[in-house]
């Protein structure tokens, strides 16, 4: 079967912001009322903008990027760059606002669910996403339109909700250092299995067989090593 059909990605992006708002409401109320980052700061509003702004330049910022070194002169979206960005403007806020410990874990289970969701809409898109994954002969590859290929996007999809089930049932059981720590237990296991599937995509490389992608996730598990063991509450 041959897969192709981009008309659905923005079914799946609707899909993946109700699986977002949805996680969110049933995993916050499972959090103690001091997790939530409404109660860590007196400036929620300047918290989210901060996220938000940060987010997205670092999605088209790195996005664009690899596009560019890739051969392909366009504006790029990359969730991992986004992430990235995102983590990097709210620990400088934190640091100007004297903000200690984790404030993210509300987000964790949602981003999980985005990422989740999301990837099938990628998938779905086939070859006009350039999401997709290298060549092979494995059985499981699966033809865009050029021959079988690595569904990486549905690697990642898997490995997320793999995650994204786990943090719940944790949560559920108010695990002190999930509850602590989950925020970066997510964040690193999404650098850690967005870098295996980083080995199969047809992206340029930067140094060695590393793609951009490969050093971002990279410092994303270092991040989450890093805050962990940093972390007085683990």
């Amino acid at each position: 079967m041959t897969f192709g059909l981009p008309y659905i990605h923005s079914l799946f992006d609707v899909a993946a912001w109700l699986a977002s708002i949805a996680t969110f409401w049933f995993s916050s109320r499972r959090l103690p009322a001091a997790a939530l980052p409404g109660n860590r700061t007196d400036q929620p509003g300047a918290y989210a903008l901060t996220a938000g702004t940060g987010a997205l330049l670092g999605a088209v910022f790195f996005g664009t990027v690899n596009t560019w070194l890739s051969g392909l002169h366009a504006l790029g979206f990359s969730m991992v760059g986004g992430i990235a960005g995102g983590i990097a403007a709210i620990e400088v806020f934190k640091r100007l606002t004297g903000i200690t410990g984790s404030t993210g874990i509300a987000f964790a289970a949602p981003f999980a669910a985005t990422v989740a969701v999301g990837r099938l809409g990628c998938f779905f898109a086939g070859l006009d996403d350039y999401t997709y994954g290298t060549p092979t002969g494995l059985p499981w590859g699966v033809d865009f339109g050029d021959g079988p290929r690595h569904p990486v996007q549905l690697y990642e999809a898997l490995a997320m909700a793999a995650m994204w089930a786990l943090l719940l049932v944790k949560l559920a059981r108010r695990d002190r250092f999930w509850l602590a720590n989950g925020f970066y237990l997510v964040a690193g296991w999404y650098g850690l299995q967005r870098f295996a599937w980083e080995f199969l995509k047809p992206y340029a490389t930067v140094a060695g067989p590393f793609n951009l992608f490969h050093l971002v996730c990279l410092g994303l598990v270092v991040y989450a090593v890093v805050m962990i063991r940093r972390n007085p509450a683990s």
